[in-house]
């Protein structure tokens, strides 16, 4: 059985948008994939601490002492052993909560994740053959000119090479705060593109 890490990211709970879509979309997948096995990571529900001072020279002296089976690393090892990965993260300040940077701190561990060759060349570890963030913005971020604003999903792009995950999705749902548009019909359409990528992811 192939594992499917969904990394949920929506701070809001079941009140998200992002969360809405994203459950859409996995129930969508799971209709069509009925032996994938789901596993739902809840930033919120266990949360982890940033790296801190001390946080860091623990994770430093475990890596040094070549122990990256110790706990720490579990979040780390069950990333890069994932089939599949879909984040949904709703866009917060041009970005993304900062619950899900701290989860990509945490998991970008060198011989986990990615590793480099004896050229010394950066190379991913990482399973998955594509990652799919889930979003909802409140703004419409694919008009001209206002692209380079997004810096959320351009940043897992980045991860998603470094990793070593050949496919980068994106499934954002955009203007839902536009009081001239319609959210709700909005949000239906994303759902119908979800439909769609269930197919494909």
């Amino acid at each position: 059985m192939e594992p499917i890490l969904f990394v949920n990211a929506c701070v809001r709970g079941e009140q998200s948008r992002t969360l809405r879509l994203a459950r859409h979309f996995l129930k969508a997948y799971a209709a069509l994939h009925p032996d994938e096995e789901i596993y739902e990571r809840d930033l919120c529900a266990r949360r982890l601490e940033p790296q801190y001072p001390e946080v860091l020279a623990e994770r430093d002296r475990l890596w040094e002492a070549g122990k990256l089976s110790d706990p720490l690393f579990d979040e780390a090892h069950r990333f890069a052993e994932a089939h599949k990965i879909v984040v949904a993260a709703p866009f917060w300040d041009l970005n993304y909560p900062a619950i899900l940077k701290i989860y990509l701190e945490r998991i970008s561990v060198c011989d986990i994740t990615f590793g480099y060759d004896d050229a010394g060349q950066m190379k991913g570890l990482c399973q998955a053959g594509g990652l799919l963030l889930i979003t909802t913005r409140g703004g419409d971020f694919s008009l001209p000119g206002s692209s380079w604003m997004e810096m959320g999903a351009r940043h897992l792009e980045a991860l998603c090479a470094m990793y070593g995950i050949g496919r980068f999705h994106l499934l954002a749902a955009e203007g839902l705060d536009d009081i001239n548009l319609d959210a709700e019909a909005l949000l239906h359409a994303a759902m119908e593109r979800a439909d769609a990528l269930a197919c494909q992811f």
